[in-house]
């Protein structure tokens, strides 16, 4: 059985948080912390790197699934996540993208591993800001929610 996978939430996002980010990361674009620069290039605040947006998200779902049981993460950006942005995460069952199949886990080849495939949203109000897939161990990662404690969850 596949675990139930709660939407979530991160915001409001904070010049500190990019800083921070920045500092752990090495990205130390002005885009990202100079509001004067950020004008220039046409943004009315300083924007997040698109890995912060990324790290939040993975880190929302690897909490639910357990980073170890995370086979593949691929993602597209859509929009900027400015200062200020709520994000909000959420993920829905799907088939996988090289099967013509209408199930939402399928065993890996040549392993008893069941793959769950999941497509992934982050949004801002109602734009979304990344949308992507990932795929995971289907029974390990049930085994891991299910002996969570309510505390790792993801909170609204």
């Amino acid at each position: 059985m596949d675990p139930q996978l709660a939407e979530g939430r991160f915001g409001p996002v904070t010049q500190t948080d990019i800083v921070r980010f920045a500092g752990a990361g090495g990205d130390f674009n002005p885009l990202h912390h100079d509001p004067a620069f950020a004008e220039r290039a046409g943004f009315d605040v300083p924007i997040a790197m698109g890995q912060f947006t990324i790290a939040l998200m993975s880190a929302w779902l690897t909490d639910q699934i357990g980073v170890e049981n995370l086979r593949s993460l691929d993602v597209d950006f859509k929009a900027p996540v400015k200062i200020g942005d709520t994000v909000s995460f959420a993920a829905e069952y799907c088939a996988p993208e090289s099967d013509d199949s209408d199930t939402e886990t399928a065993e890996r080849p040549g392993s008893a591993e069941r793959i769950s495939t999941v497509k992934l949203t982050a949004a801002v109000d109602d734009a979304t800001v990344v949308s992507g897939r990932a795929t995971f161990s289907a029974d390990d990662a049930a085994d891991y929610a299910s002996g969570m404690d309510s505390d790792r969850h993801v909170e609204d």
